[in-house]
């Protein structure tokens, strides 16, 4: 052996790599400088021979075995210092293997980036961890970076290196816990994992938290993937989002389709896969959200999860659209189609908890690192989850940036964080013993509160125009108030209370409705309170709830006409909208994840026509301001039949940003039919009804009032009324200007007032 070169070796980072132990092994391998040259040392097991090639190539020289004990440990003493040289590795199978070196490279992550991410605080840090595909030096290949504090080793495996964990052993950062390699002539495509011993000596096998692409299910190893070279056409879209405000956000309308992608169309039923790409979704899904007048798609389940019937809200890979439907770049276009043509993209986000699956966050190292360490505030217990600990700098950093991910990367224009109520709740889902107070002995998830509105915060002033939206089950205060007001700082609230009370209003038997009708109104007593979405989504769906439409009562008929009423008296009330897929033509069955909707329903009239209802309020939600642009604002509601539960109808003004084009919606509940019908109304002029349920369009019997003229009688709590027909089980919507002023017209009351005058007046004449 080189006595020169006996001398340099570490022999303890020798031993270190021998027992597959070493987690320093640039100190080891690699290129050193040593007197006037440099040590090359590699570790080639099963090779026949090993040599180095210099820069040029020109020069080629067999390196020597340093320790007869250990096979495959070679070195070299070159006079050339530099990383720009090849390893030539002949093995015994007679193969050879021409690549540079791993271990001669600089770690690109900074003393500032380690900084940084323990401060949580680098919301870049997906451009530095996972699996990187770049060039160093004019050498190809792609950069690995993980976060194991736990660890004893990290080695990157796959199926560039037989899935060997002696191969390519990872270089731990100083104490940061963060391990790096960049790996040679590894492309996108390749697959891989991290192989990681613990310091109990248990060898596991993890996916990589920052990675960006995976297998397709049942596999779970991470595929390279290089989100660098789609070419975006969305410029405007993106330019119009950032001049967006809260304000001007709030003032917008708000259609909201939602979406489970793998069974909204199948190419193949009743099959584990069968699934329509990204590309051939965003052209069938585009074309029918613009068909049906919605302003927003919203995706369930998009991050990477193993299991189909979670929906996606298990997640394993949060920096990973799923596999199911394509690659990473086949999402982009995805995005980028809807954004052509005008539809804004939102995706559920779950950074309340995680699953247990092997290959998952779940104990990374070995021990609890994404999960907070004590069971009491590390588990779900119903749910068989992990919950995320909220408190720990490098975790909040993880959810920070992962939601920056989805804004920059994916120019997602909204999230909609799922289970913020598990969150915010020590003892959310637990029994006593089963949580830990916080330090003032309440039940408030402080570090869980401050992460919602530290991503709230920077999301506002990273991209402006993108927003989150909370589904919040509680009564928690100011979740959409801003965080520099001590709210959370959501942008919009799921109004779960609208939805319980509403559906539990509209699934009773008409007859019943008169003595429930609070659950009707009592919304309207908070509506201000939070800036709120209406939902009917895929939770009130499914598990035994019935499809929308069978939660009607009656017969065939007054089924679609009771859910033809609850979508317009929907589309009426104050908040953003968001439908389940399905329901707006009356799918029968329940959702299943496994199956397509049953779009052949629609060869049935009145699952078309109710088809055709719901485009036709969306397209009036999107044409008049009144619908929304005072959602937010008292002035933009007023009650004009309110309190009339015996006969269950109600009527309600809603105004836009000027005097025109206010409407007026007008609901009846039962199945009675009502002529001449007086409805209070606000001012004296004509009102045209604009849309009916009733119409022979939508599945009705033809009801219409067409233009009505006010007179001037006080009803309800209006001076003026109108008197129209209303059908049973209907909504109806009628648009007018405002006005201060009598109009010149003929009215009623005043002619039936001044006929009275005038007999009087014969009275006193003759008398």
């Amino acid at each position: 052996m080189n006595k020169r070169l006996e001398d340099w070796v570490n022999w303890i980072l020798y031993d270190e790599l021998k027992n597959g132990v070493i987690n320093a092994p640039k100190h080891l391998l690699g290129n050193h400088v040593y007197g006037d040259g440099q040590v090359i040392t590699v570790y080639r097991p099963y090779a026949e021979k090993v040599c180095v090639e210099s820069p040029t190539g020109k020069n080629r020289e067999e390196m020597e075995c340093l320790a007869e004990g250990f096979y495959g440990f070679y070195s070299a003493k070159k006079k050339y210092k530099g990383t720009k040289y090849r390893i030539e590795t002949t093995y015994q199978d007679g193969t050879t293997v021409v690549t540079a070196d791993a271990y001669a490279f600089d770690s690109q992550i900074t003393e500032f980036d380690t900084y940084l991410f323990a401060e949580g605080k680098h919301y870049d840090v997906y451009e530095k961890f996972g699996a990187h595909p770049m060039t160093i030096d004019g050498v190809k290949g792609t950069y690995f970076a993980v976060w194991a504090p736990h660890a004893r080793r990290v080695s990157v495996v796959g199926d560039f290196n037989m899935w060997d964990g002696a191969l390519n052993p990872m270089q731990m950062m100083q104490t940061s816990g963060i391990y790096e390699l960049f790996i040679p002539d590894v492309a996108p495509g390749a697959v891989y994992k991290y192989q990681i011993l613990t310091r109990d000596g248990e060898i596991l096998y993890k996916a990589d938290p920052y990675g960006n692409q995976c297998q397709v299910r049942p596999d779970n190893a991470n595929v390279v993937a290089d989100l660098t070279g789609y070419k975006w056409k969305d410029t405007d879209w993106i330019e119009n989002r950032k001049q967006q405000t809260r304000e001007t956000e709030l003032k917008k309308p708000m259609a909201i389709y939602e979406c489970h992608l793998g069974s909204w169309k199948k190419k193949i039923e009743d099959s584990d896969f069968g699934f329509y790409t990204y590309r051939e979704l965003a052209k069938m899904l585009c074309d029918y959200v613009k068909k049906m007048g919605y302003t927003h798609v919203e995706l369930m389940g998009i991050a990477e999860y193993p299991f189909d019937g979670s929906w996606g809200y298990q997640v394993t890979n949060y920096y990973a659209p799923t596999s199911r439907y394509g690659s990473p770049e086949d999402f982009m276009y995805f995005v980028d189609h809807m954004h052509e043509n005008g539809i804004g993209v939102i995706l559920d986000w779950v950074p309340a908890h995680f699953p247990r699956d092997e290959h998952g966050l779940g104990r990374f190292d070995g021990m609890p690192l994404y999960e907070h360490p004590d069971p009491r505030r590390g588990e779900h217990p119903d749910w068989g989850t992990y919950i995320f600990d909220f408190g720990r700098n490098e975790v909040s950093n993880f959810l920070t940036a992962n939601a920056l991910f989805w804004v920059e990367k994916f120019h997602v224009d909204a999230l909609r964080v799922d289970a913020v109520a598990s969150m915010l709740y020590l003892d959310y889902g637990k029994q006593d013993g089963q949580w830990l107070p916080n330090k003032d002995g309440g039940n408030e998830n402080y570090d869980a509160i401050e992460l919602l509105r530290k991503i709230n915060t920077v999301m506002e002033e990273r991209n402006p125009g993108a927003f989150l939206i909370a589904e919040e089950s509680t009564a928690w205060a100011g979740v959409t108030a801003p965080a520099s007001m001590k709210g959370l700082g959501f942008l919009y609230k799921w109004n779960m209370g609208w939805m319980n009370d509403f559906l539990e209003y509209m699934k009773m038997d008409p007859y019943f409705r008169s003595f429930n009708h609070n659950r009707l109104t009592f919304s309207l007593s908070y509506t201000y309170a939070e800036n709120y979405v209406l939902v009917i989504s895929h939770d009130e769906v499914v598990h035994l709830k019935c499809s929308m439409l069978n939660k009607m009562p009656g017969v065939e008929m007054d089924k679609f006409a009771n859910l033809r009423t609850a979508y317009g008296f929907m589309y009426g009330h104050p908040g953003k909208k968001l439908l389940f897929m399905g329901q707006e033509f009356g799918q029968l069955r329940e959702w299943s994840e496994a199956r397509s909707l049953d779009w052949f329903l629609l060869d049935q009239p009145l699952h078309k026509k109710m088809q055709k209802w719901v485009a036709d309020l969306n397209h009036m939600y999107t044409t008049y301001d009144a619908c929304y642009y005072n959602d937010n604002n008292q002035m933009g509601f007023e009650w004009t039949k309110v309190d009339d539960a015996n006969t269950s109808i109600i009527a309600f003004v809603r105004r836009g940003k000027t005097v025109k084009d206010q409407l007026l919606f007008v609901c009846n509940f039962v199945p009675v039919e009502r002529k001449d019908y007086w409805i209070g109304v606000p001012c004296l002029t004509e009102y045209e009804e604009i849309i009916n349920s009733d119409a022979k369009i939508y599945g009705g019997s033809g009801t219409k009032n067409g233009k009505v003229k006010a007179f001037e009688e006080k009803c309800d709590r209006m001076p003026y009324a109108i008197s129209i027909d209303i059908a049973p089980l209907s909504m109806m919507v009628f648009k007018y200007d405002y006005v201060d002023k009598k109009p010149a017209i003929a009215k009623k009351a005043a002619v039936a007032k001044t006929s009275t005058e005038n007999k009087s007046v014969e009275k006193k004449t003759t008398k």
